[in-house]
C-alpha cells in the first residue's frame, strides 16, 4: 500500500468516525460508495467491510452520546438485539443477489432516505420560518 493511499484512507476513517458521531449514521451510507468507487471494492465486500468498521464506530459514538446524558441505552440495545436477528436474513439475502442488484438496491434506499429527510428537514424548516402558523 502507498503511503498516499494510506493516508487517504486514515483521512476516509476520520471522516466515517465524524459523521457516524455529528449525524447519527454507521458510516455505511458513506462507506460503500467510498469503498466500491474510489477504491474498486466488490459489492459484498463493500457492505460486509462497512459492516464490520460500524461496529466499533458505532460503539465509541454512543459512549459518547451515552456520557452526555442523551439517548436511550436499553432501546438501542433491544432494537440492536433484534437487529442481529435480522441481520442474518439481510446477509443470506445480500449474497444470494448479483452484486449489480445489490448496488442498485442500496442506491435506491439511499435515494429514498435522503428524500424522505429532506422533505423532512424542508418542512420543519418553512414551518419555523418568521410569519408561518404553525
Amino acid at each position: 500500500m502507498s503511503v498516499g493511499l494510506a493516508l487517504g484512507l486514515i483521512a476516509f476513517g476520520l471522516a466515517v468516525g465524524a459523521a457516524a458521531g455529528l449525524l447519527g449514521v454507521g458510516g455505511g451510507i458513506l462507506m460503500v460508495p467510498f469503498l466500491t468507487l474510489a477504491i474498486g471494492v466488490e459489492q459484498h465486500a463493500a457492505q460486509a467491510t462497512s459492516l464490520l468498521v460500524v461496529l466499533p464506530t458505532a460503539v465509541v459514538a454512543t459512549i459518547t452520546l451515552q456520557r452526555r446524558g442523551v439517548g436511550d441505552l436499553w432501546g438501542a440495545l433491544q432494537l440492536g438485539a433484534l437487529g442481529a436477528v435480522g441481520a442474518v436474513g439481510g446477509g443470506l439475502l445480500a449474497l444470494a443477489l448479483p452484486a449489480t442488484t445489490l448496488r442498485i438496491c442500496f442506491a435506491v434506499f439511499l435515494g429514498g432516505i435522503g428524500v424522505r429527510l429532506a422533505r423532512s428537514g424542508w418542512a420543519a424548516m418553512h414551518a419555523a420560518a418568521p410569519g408561518s402558523h404553525g
